[in-house]
C-alpha cells in the first residue's frame, strides 16, 4: 500500500518567482508538515507583497502562525544562504532555466516550473549543469500525475493498448484574455504571442506521451516538422477589448500542429491552440495495435473487448470511464484515500503531487522522477517548432541531451511510488482482477 503520510525530515526552501502560479505551488508547500519555506524573492515588488499579504501576514493570511520567510527582490540572495536544502523556481519561461541553473551551480538540487524553451543552448547546458554538479533539477509537469494520465500509464504498461504506435495531445485552451491583457497583469505569456510562432507550450501533452513511449530511457525523439495556421484569433481580440494594442502585431498563430518522430518507429502529433474560442481540452489519444483512448468524449475501443454494434460498426466507441477506474494507478488511489483527510488539491491533485514527488526526492537524496533530460527534451520542442515553421515544415533534429545514455538507460531510480517509467508491483495483478470483471 502507497504511503502518502508526510513523515520525512524538514525540508528548508527558498521560492524564486510568486506571481499566481507561484503564490500557488507555496500554499501546497507551506502546508506540508515537513516543509518550511525559509526565503522567497520576486523581481516585482507587487507580486511579493501579495505572497507575504495571503500567506503569512495579511488579515486574512493562510498561515498567520507561521513564521514568515524573508523575502527579496534579488534571486541571488536566496541562493546565497546556508539555511536552505532545495530551490524552487516559479519564475517566467525565459528565466526557468537560468535561475535554476544559478541554483544548481550554488550547490542545491531544484524544482523548475515548465513552458516554453528559448534555445537549444539554454537546453544543452541545463543538462550540463545538473552532470557537472550532480544537482538534479526536475521539471513540475503536473500532467504527468493527474488520474486520467496516471490510468493511462498503467494501462500502456499492461499491454492494453498492445505495442504504441501513435499519440496525439494539446495545449487546447482559450487565453485570449489572459494574454491580452499580459501588460496590465505582469504576466509572461503576452509577449511571446506577440514576438514568437511555434509550440509554445508543448509539456502538458508531450510530459505523459514521453512515458508511456519511453523517451529518453530506451526510445527517443528524433525529428520534429511544425506548421503554423494564420493568427487572426488573439488580433481580433485585442481590436476588440484592447484597442490601445490593436496596432500591435500578433506573430503566434491560432493553431500550430507539430508531428515528432521517434528512434522505435511511433508518431507524436501536437497542437497548440490558443487564440480561438474553444473549451478545454489536451486533445489526448494513445493509439495501438489493440486499439485506442481518445480524450474528447473520453472513448476508447479495444479489438476484442469492446462490444461492436452491427448496425453502426463504424463509430463503436465505449465510454473510457469504467478503464479508467478499473486500471486506476495505485498511486492516485492512496492519494484519494489521502484527501477524504487532507484537502491538498491543485488542479484537482496533480498539483500537489508532482510537487511532493519532488519534496520525497530532496528528502532521500534519491533520483527525482522526471530530470534535466525530460526538461531540455520537452522544453526544445517550443524552439524546434519555431525553425521548422520558419523553413516551411522543413524537419528538425532532437538534440539527443543524454549523448546516447538514452540506449541503456533504465527506469529512473527515483522512490518506487513517485516512479512514471513502471507500474508498482502492487497495482499489476489488482488492475488486471478488476478488468477481468467488467
Amino acid at each position: 500500500m502507497i504511503d502518502l503520510r508526510m513523515k520525512g525530515p524538514t525540508v528548508r526552501l527558498g521560492v524564486i518567482g510568486l506571481g499566481g502560479r507561484g503564490r500557488d505551488h507555496a500554499r501546497r508547500l507551506a502546508a506540508m508538515p515537513d516543509v518550511k519555506i525559509v526565503a522567497i524573492c520576486d523581481n516585482w515588488q507587487p507580486h511579493l507583497d501579495k505572497a507575504f499579504a495571503d500567506l503569512w501576514t495579511g488579515p486574512h493570511a493562510i498561515y498567520p502562525k507561521q513564521r514568515a520567510p524573508k523575502g527579496t527582490l534579488r534571486y541571488e540572495e536566496v541562493l546565497a544562504r546556508k539555511d536552505l536544502d532545495a530551490i524552487c523556481v516559479f519564475t517566467s519561461w525565459e528565466t526557468h532555466m537560468r535561475i535554476a541553473m544559478d541554483a544548481m551551480l550554488a550547490g542545491f538540487p531544484v524544482c523548475m516550473e515548465i513552458g516554453a524553451g528559448q534555445s537549444l543552448e539554454e537546453c544543452y547546458e541545463l543538462c550540463r549543469t545538473s552532470e557537472r554538479t550532480g544537482m538534479p533539477v526536475m521539471p513540475l509537469e503536473n500532467c504527468c500525475y493527474d488520474r486520467r494520465e496516471l490510468a493511462l500509464l498503467n494501462m500502456v504498461k499492461q499491454g492494453v493498448f498492445g505495442e504504441l504506435v501513435h499519440c496525439q495531445g494539446g495545449y487546447e485552451h482559450d487565453l485570449r484574455d489572459e494574454v491580452g491583457n499580459g501588460d496590465r497583469s505582469h504576466h509572461y505569456r503576452q509577449p511571446h504571442f506577440l514576438l514568437r510562432n511555434g509550440e509554445l507550450y508543448p509539456t502538458h501533452e508531450m510530459g505523459p506521451i514521453a512515458k508511456y513511449l519511453g523517451i529518453n530511457r530506451g526510445n527517443r525523439i528524433l525529428t520534429l516538422s511544425a506548421m503554423a495556421s494564420k493568427a487572426r484569433g488573439l488580433h481580433a481580440w485585442l481590436e476588440k477589448n484592447r484597442p490601445d494594442l490593436a496596432g500591435r502585431a500578433v506573430n503566434e498563430a491560432d493553431v500550430v500542429t507539430s508531428m515528432l518522430k521517434c528512434a522505435n518507429g511511433e508518431t507524436i502529433l501536437l497542437t497548440h491552440d490558443c487564440s480561438l474560442p474553444r473549451p478545454y481540452s489536451r486533445g489526448g489519444r494513445v493509439q495501438g495495435t489493440n486499439g485506442l483512448w481518445q480524450e474528447d468524449g473520453n472513448l476508447i475501443y479495444l479489438e476484442g473487448r469492446t462490444k461492436i454494434d452491427k448496425n453502426d460498426w463504424m463509430h463503436s466507441f465505449e465510454p473510457a470511464e469504467p478503464y479508467l477506474k478499473a486500471y486506476a494507478h495505485p498511486l492516485w488511489t492512496a492519494y484519494e484515500e489521502m484527501e477524504r483527510r487532507l484537502v491538498v488539491g491543485g488542479h484537482g491533485g496533480m498539483d500537489w503531487l508532482v510537487e511532493r514527488a519532488w519534496i520525497e526526492s530532496v528528502q532521500t537524496g534519491t533520483e527525482p522522477p522526471l530530470d534535466c533530460y525530460d526538461a531540455a527534451t520537452w522544453m526544445s520542442i517550443t524552439v524546434l517548432s519555431e525553425q521548422s515553421i520558419a523553413m516551411g515544415g522543413a524537419p528538425q533534429a532532437m538534440p539527443d541531451y543524454t549523448r546516447g545514455s538514452w540506449m541503456t538507460r533504465g527506469p529512473s531510480k527515483c522512490i518506487e511510488t513517485w516512479t512514471l517509467d513502471a507500474i508498482p508491483a502492487s497495482a499489476e495483478k489488482p488492475a488486471r482482477k478488476r478488468a477481468a470483471k467488467k
